[in-house]
């Protein structure tokens, strides 16, 4: 079966936290016999920060940013037995999904995939003329990487046929364990771009057990955080590569996940980088948010803090024998549970069933 995808970015990472969510599912669907296009705007300096040739498992097709060549690329869609919008472009998000429900096939799937759940419902529920309130009714399902039972209600409420999460999770041959790289060695390293709905809890989680643990090290690693104050035992890295992230995991003491506001509040939500932290047996220190334990097991394959002293705590106490058990725990959890292969069963199972409920 054919998919046209229209997303954010499939080659970079650059200001697109989705960038690993994409790739691996979209590997693991091509292995199932999937053909898929992805289209991706050439926008925010995306393609100045590619960290990845055009894969072998999707065709990559990047446009411009111009309204004649999102007419090109919806056009497109007709060729297609899936068609995808995911949220989150930047570029004519309004107009892609009107595009896709207009372009698309009678016969085809047409699909939501909302990679920030929390976020489009807010904005669902402050605006009545919404882009996806609207298209909610010709859409035939709306995914979600994360949000659990209160997204899947929410949506179900505003009118969705079917709202199913396809929660995030691990490549192991993107993600595993690597030697230490000395340009990443710390006691404690998050990596995540400057958002405003996360600043406050990055203070909170991050930068307070620094300025409380002085004689610790601390490493903070994505875009916009150069401008920001920081204690004297904090080194900002800027942007980090996806080809970094196994050593940016592999090498601190323990690495540190803290939810944006949105994905906190919802819980059910965990973000790319903790299965990528898990895959490379690092030690995941993580905010505490609800369904953290559909995932991970606390106190023995994640350590969780309900504040900036829960993790100064846990890591004055973090010796490097728990830290390295802990890790090694939470590799096995993912590579047994989470995998992108596992998620593409999924998907393919929900692709396949409404097409065969379609042609009866």
């Amino acid at each position: 079966m054919k998919i046209a995808f229209y997303g954010s970015s499939l080659v970079s990472s650059y200001w697109n936290g989705a960038a690993t969510y994409y790739r691996g599912i979209l590997k693991a669907l091509h292995a199932r016999g999937y053909d898929i296009t992805f289209y991706e705007p050439d926008a925010f300096d995306r393609q100045q920060h590619r960290d990845i040739d055009p894969p072998p498992y999707a065709r990559s097709v990047v446009y411009p940013a111009t309204v004649e060549a999102l007419n090109g690329v919806l056009a497109e869609a007709a060729a297609a037995d899936i068609v995808v919008k995911a949220n989150g472009v930047g570029v004519f998000d309004a107009e892609l999904l009107d595009g896709i429900v207009r372009h698309a096939r009678g016969d085809a799937l047409t699909v939501f995939w909302d990679v920030d759940a929390a976020a489009t419902l807010d904005e669902m529920r402050a605006d009545a003329s919404h882009p996806v309130l609207r298209a909610l009714p010709a859409l035939d399902m709306v995914l979600t990487y994360g949000g659990g039972p209160p997204v899947v209600d929410a949506y179900t409420g505003f009118g969705a046929r079917h709202c199913i999460p396809v929660y995030n999770a691990l490549d192991p041959e993107t993600h595993h364990p690597v030697p230490r790289d000395e340009r990443f060695a710390c006691d404690l390293a998050f990596l995540g771009n400057r958002l405003p709905d996360r600043e406050a809890r990055v203070e909170e989680f991050f930068l307070r057990p620094a300025a409380a643990l002085p004689r610790q090290r601390f490493l903070i690693g994505g875009n916009g955080w150069e401008s920001k104050a920081m204690p004297d035992n904090v080194r900002h890295r800027g942007h980090v590569y996806t080809a970094e992230h196994n050593a940016f995991n592999c090498t601190p003491r323990a690495v540190l996940n803290v939810a944006r506001d949105s994905m906190a509040h919802i819980g059910f939500s965990p973000a790319t980088r903790v299965f990528e932290a898990a895959g490379a047996a690092a030690c995941l220190i993580t905010d505490a948010w609800e369904g953290i334990e559909q995932f991970l097991i606390p106190d023995v394959e994640v350590l969780v803090a309900r504040d900036g002293q829960d993790v100064a705590d846990h890591l004055a106490a973090l010796t490097p024998d728990r830290a390295a058990a802990i890790g090694e725990a939470a590799r096995r959890r993912v590579l047994a549970e989470h995998t992108y292969d596992l998620r593409a069963e999924q998907v393919d199972a929900l692709f396949r069933a409404h097409r065969a409920q379609a042609a009866t």
